[in-house]
């Protein structure tokens, strides 16, 4: 099909009805609740959803409210948390952008938000609900668990640091394993970091059977506390052990507690001004929202992989990050197995994070798309409660506030590499292991992407989540 919007000079435009959609400019004149969008197919209304958001976004950016009011009603007639993939990802988004004009009065945002809460045991629920899903951690439990084996073979005191505490089946999973060592099972220490100890002492009962169960010399330490706050000696390393540091999905909230010192260093972003361009190019003729994305829809403003780039100073300013890092060189692992989501959720400005955001949740919903129906109410907890609530931090937050900072594998390598840690190659069995976990996971649109040694977890070429081994230096 062609494009919907054209470069001027061009000598023909779509038949399609929505031709007009780049020519009509958004104001009341439209009416309420304008019919006409109900007439749209479902390409159609993902498409102009599409740019209703972005055009949304521009006057957010640029602190147009009265046009962002109006887009917001007419996305309202269009998106559903119960739709197709594109009503369901345009109602968070919306959402998001809501909230983002709301912060700009504090009173009435406060106000609207006092009574607002999610239970712990929800949470858990949440997270669960999102390990069972989606293949990512379980892909990721397996890589670092093959990764830790390798590196304490024959080793007969071992201290794993669990940086985000969340869920024993990782764990579970290795001391079965080390229960089957030739030589016998090691001397097993766990020191797990969360901020709630409900948390916590649900993981150390699981475990704590799970050991007894096996015959495996094992120790629980439970630190209630978050990740920017974490006091070293509470880790409480000892000479003599095989230390292990695994950290899932946790090392970018730190780059938030510098994120004044780099607005002074980089008041503008590059690609933009104001925080405000647009798109003039999409096509319509894909089957799924991450289709949709992924083919050019964004004629000369598409984010590319490296994208990153246009935070170049996240990587020397960030000084909570690097004495993090640098705390944890200091503690002198054996191993260090980092996972995190990889893409660019980190940029300056509105837009790009916007854009990139769209990019990366498109994917997750369509997996939910392709695997699940519906209407299970588990689905749209982990799209409200999880996925939701990354999408409304990313777009309407600022500052410390902001910690869903996403970046990618090829920053972490260089950020990694900075502090003093040498990449490890993740072995040729791990990956073997994890590309038969995903075959049994019945869908295709999952895959597998080896870089260098490390892992990309991919939905279709997507890449969503990396995993990376390290060892310090000397």
């Amino acid at each position: 099909m062609a494009p919907m919007f054209q470069d001027e000079g061009s000598s023909s435009v779509t038949s399609s009805p929505l031709r007009f959609f780049s020519m009509m400019s958004l104001s009341p004149s439209l009416g309420s609740p304008y019919p006409w969008l109900k007439e749209l197919k479902s390409e159609e209304r993902g498409l102009y959803l599409i740019h209703l958001l972005l055009t949304c976004a521009n006057h957010v950016a640029s602190g147009s409210l009265e046009n962002a009011n109006i887009a917001l009603e007419q996305i309202s007639q269009l998106a559903s948390p119960d739709g197709d993939t594109m009503q369901r990802i345009a109602a968070y988004f919306t959402e998001a952008l809501a909230d983002r004009i709301l912060k700009s009065w504090p009173g009435l945002h406060k106000a609207l938000n006092s009574t607002r809460m999610f239970l712990v045991s929800e949470e858990i629920l949440v997270r669960k609900v999102f390990f069972e899903l989606f293949p990512f951690l379980k892909v990721a439990f397996v890589l670092t668990n093959q990764a830790i084996t390798e590196a304490i073979e024959g080793e007969k005191m071992v201290h794993i640091i669990d940086l985000h505490a969340s869920e024993p089946a990782q764990w579970v999973a290795l001391l079965q394993v080390l229960s089957a060592r030739t030589e016998g099972p090691p001397h097993l220490r766990i020191t797990a970091v969360h901020q709630q100890k409900e948390v916590l002492e649900q993981m150390a009962h699981r475990l704590i059977d799970e050991a007894e169960k096996l015959d495996i010399p094992f120790q629980f330490n439970l630190v209630v506390s978050k990740l920017e706050n974490l006091d070293m000696e509470k880790l409480r390393v000892k000479t003599g052990e095989a230390l292990v540091v695994s950290s899932v999905l946790q090392l970018h909230s730190l780059l938030a507690s510098d994120d004044e010192l780099l607005r002074k260093k980089s008041p503008l972003g590059p690609k933009t001004l104001n925080g405000t361009y647009f798109p003039r190019a999409f096509q319509v003729n894909q089957s799924t929202l991450g289709e949709l994305l992924e083919k050019d829809f964004v004629n000369g403003c598409s984010p590319s992989p490296d994208s990153a780039s246009s935070w170049p100073l996240s990587l020397n300013a960030s000084g909570k990050m690097d004495g993090f890092l640098n705390a944890l060189w200091g503690l002198t692992p054996k191993l260090m197995v980092v996972t995190e989501q990889d893409s660019n959720h980190n940029g300056l400005t509105l837009m790009e994070r916007l854009l990139e955001a769209l990019y990366s949740y498109a994917a997750l919903f369509d997996c939910l798309e392709s695997t699940v129906s519906r209407t299970p109410l588990e689905r749209l907890k982990v799209e409200k409660m999880l996925f939701g609530e990354e999408i409304k931090n990313i777009i309407a937050c600022e500052g410390p506030e902001r910690k869903e900072r996403h970046e990618k594998l090829d920053k972490w390598i260089q950020r990694l590499d900075s502090a003093g840690f040498a990449n490890v190659p993740l072995s040729y069995y791990g990956m073997m292991q994890a590309r038969r976990l995903l075959q049994g996971y019945g869908c295709d649109g999952y895959k597998i992407r080896e870089d260098n040694g490390n892992v990309l977890i991919c939905w279709q070429d997507r890449p969503l989540y990396s995993i990376s081994a390290w060892r310090c230096r000397k």
